[in-house]
């Protein structure tokens, strides 16, 4: 199948990120596909070996792959040192809409007090409340729930139905997805003789510069402190941020990664999906953590961590449990043995 997108020519796509060329300059495209089904006037990239055999057969008019790759490629080509983000940054160029739609939707509910800056749309059933800013050329879409002092900054986006509490700061060029949850109370509770009693939540979500937040993450406002997201830092789908947690800039959380309160995340680090992080932990810049690993102290030095045992045939995981439980009494008798030696 072919995502149809304006038309353009290789020239000009060149030109987008300024990369060198090979072939027809003048050849168009007005669609994109893999490299396996695309079609005459299709752009395709080339960055994953697994899908080499597809490269020499592929009848795409325009290919985005390394300069290495050139002798296999049957059409006309755009070369970069890192096909992806070429591709990437391609993309997004050829579906950006040229023009958009500026409207205030006649659902909209808006509060006083509230400071709109110049081309910002408000979809349908948008709630804006009291005393918030926000920004130049922002798009609120269907649904969105913006509540008292909020502010957000120019060129953001919200998709619809995302719920922002009051006193959230968002940056410039954000971007949030449908069913995200920014602001709303930490899970701060004290115990008094069996029964739960509620601690306040009365920090606030400070959001930086172009950050994405994917369709239902949530993220807490801080007990005291402010929830920090730094600017440049990218969050996946299902991701929860309790309260107090601070994420460094360029930093990028895959989906069902649960970070606990009053940990800090270094600048620049990957968290793979389904990771969990304890509470007041500090790790370092550069880390990246490998799916589903647990982390129960804080990691001091750049590096890659992992925890959990890969994926077994049940019956052979079962035999591996039963030894690992009995690790400390083998511990023991080989440090015996080694006593007698």
């Amino acid at each position: 199948m072919s995502i149809p997108t304006r038309q353009a020519s290789l020239k000009e796509l060149a030109n987008v990120i300024g990369a060198n060329t090979h072939g027809d300059p003048d050849v168009c495209i007005s669609g994109i596909a893999t490299l396996e089904l695309a079609k005459k006037n299709d752009l395709s990239f080339f960055s994953n070996r697994k899908y080499h055999q597809f490269l020499a057969t592929t009848k795409a008019s325009i290919v985005i792959l390394h300069p290495d790759d050139l002798a296999n490629c049957p059409s006309s080509a755009i070369l970069s040192k890192d096909p992806y983000l070429a591709y990437a940054k391609i993309a997004t160029w050829l579906t950006k809409p040229i023009t958009e739609q500026v409207e205030i939707a006649s659902t909209a509910v808006i509060e006083d007090n509230v400071s709109i800056g110049n081309n910002t749309s408000i979809g349908a059933h948008v709630v804006v409340g009291s005393g918030s800013q926000i920004g130049d050329n922002v798009r609120l879409l269907a649904g969105c729930s913006i509540a008292d002092d909020v502010k957000i900054g120019d060129n953001s986006i919200l998709y619809p139905n995302v719920s922002i509490y009051s006193n959230v700061s968002i940056g410039q060029q954000c971007i949030i997805h449908s069913g995200a949850v920014i602001g709303s109370d930490g899970f701060g509770i004290s115990n008094e003789q069996g029964h739960w009693f509620k601690v306040p939540q009365l920090g606030r979500v400070i959001i930086g510069d172009e950050v994405e937040i994917g369709a239902n993450t949530t993220i807490d406002r801080g007990a005291i402190e402010d929830t920090i997201i730094e600017n440049g830092v990218k969050l996946d789908n299902l991701i929860q941020i309790a309260h107090n947690v601070r994420i460094g800039k360029n930093t990028a959380i895959a989906g069902c990664v649960g970070i606990a309160g009053s940990s800090t995340i270094g600048q620049y680090c990957a968290i793979g999906g389904g990771a969990g992080i304890l509470g007041h932990l500090q790790i370092a810049d550069h880390v990246h953590i490998t799916a589903t690993s647990l982390v129960t102290k804080s990691i001091t030095e750049a590096g890659v961590y992992s925890s959990g045992t890969p994926l077994q045939e049940n019956t052979q995981w079962h035999k591996n449990f039963v030894r690992f439980k009995q690790l400390d009494k083998m511990a023991r008798r080989l440090s015996k043995l080694e006593k007698k030696q």
